[in-house]
């Protein structure tokens, strides 16, 4: 079955980790195999392995901020050395496309081109297709440099990641947006990208979703009624986004799926892909219909196959998900929205025009 993965953090992954991820995931893990630092020789997603588990499209991220949390794979001093680093990633994905490995996908038209090569059994051949997506804004300058990145491909955009942006409070930290954010959020409705609602502070959540009027979706969020913790959204924010017609992609973490999961620590055979269906279902069940669940599996975001559910070795198991929704008695036609359909009728209605930014 056809997959579109809301978040999936390639360039970084290539650039941050030093990874190739033109060969295959088992090659990988060979090449890792005896390194002493957390998480390696245990990725999961390759470009191959993204073809086996027919992820037609995939949110690819650019990822850096400067919330000096200290980690050294995400950290950076200031915006204008985070901007350089995400314009690295970039280089990385026209690269791919150069070689035929990738294709950027900006509208509508042209998800509707790539969706007609896959379904006329070009899939093997054709590349895949990704949309581009930033996961916290800091490496944007300022309101004005958005044209430029919009220019670029940017078609989705995360106020903050962790701890505190230039734009918002995210994960972790305590308050709202900044001026400079109220400033990018207008600049975001102009040109007509989808704001990215996870990570965002409670306090950033609600004033984010009151003053940008665009499409907004949650790429990778979990629900907090069955994972406490500001990581995850409560039941009043899923409302809120099913009434602004979000799409909500389950993310794979075990931490975000299993309560009180320590990393490194707990026992990860406790955590199973039905923990992913679990999310799926609440997120269902609080919209009365399957239209706003998917997936946005994160794999490979920091963490590894140590750290996603035991049953899933590869990013190809995301093809297990059916069956388990299958089980819960889960009709067809709604198990194809969570896999594909709900993310495509997203981009779908973000992208009604083609011929570049929105005006007034």
């Amino acid at each position: 079955m056809l997959v579109v993965d809301a978040h999936l953090d390639l360039a970084w992954n290539a650039l941050n980790w030093n990874r190739d991820l033109t060969i295959p995931v088992a090659e990988i893990r060979r090449q890792e195999a005896g390194m002493k630092e957390d998480y390696r020789g245990a990725n999961t997603v390759s470009l191959p392995e993204m073809r086996k588990a027919e992820v037609v499209i995939c949110l690819a991220t650019v990822l850096a901020r400067i919330a000096d949390l200290g980690d050294s794979k995400l950290d950076y001093r200031n915006q204008e050395i985070a901007c350089a680093m995400a314009r690295g990633q970039l280089a990385y994905y026209r690269l791919q496309e150069e070689q035929g490995r990738l294709r950027m996908l900006k509208t509508w038209r042209e998800i509707e081109s790539h969706l007609g090569e896959w379904q006329a059994g070009k899939g093997l051949t054709c590349p895949l297709g990704f949309i581009l997506s930033m996961e916290g804004a800091d490496p944007i300058l300022s309101a004005r440099q958005l044209d430029e990145w919009w220019d670029d491909g940017l078609r989705v955009v995360g106020l903050a990641h962790y701890g505190k942006s230039a734009y918002a409070h995210g994960t972790g930290a305590t308050g709202g947006l900044s001026v400079a954010g109220v400033e990018l959020l207008a600049a975001m409705d102009r040109l007509g990208l989808a704001l990215d609602m996870t990570h965002l502070s409670e306090e950033g959540f609600w004033q984010a979703l009151e003053k940008f009027k665009g499409p907004v979706l949650a790429s990778h969020n979990n629900c907090r009624a069955l994972i406490p913790g500001d990581r995850q959204f409560s039941d009043e924010q899923i409302r809120a986004l099913i009434a602004r017609e979000a799409v909500i992609g389950t993310a794979f973490d075990s931490w975000m799926l299993y309560p009180g999961y320590i990393p490194l620590v707990t026992d990860n055979s406790l955590v199973s892909l039905d923990r992913v269906a679990d999310h799926i279902e609440h997120i269902c069940q609080l919209a009365g219909n399957a239209r706003h669940a998917a997936i946005g599996s994160d794999l490979d975001g920091g963490f590894g196959r140590e750290q996603s559910p035991h049953d899933l070795d590869t990013i190809v198991d995301l093809q297990r998900i059916p069956e388990l929704l299958r089980r819960r008695g889960y009709a067809e036609v709604d198990v194809e929205a969570v896999m594909h359909g709900n993310w495509l009728r997203f981009f779908r209605r973000a992208w009604p025009a083609e011929n570049g930014p929105r005006v007034g």
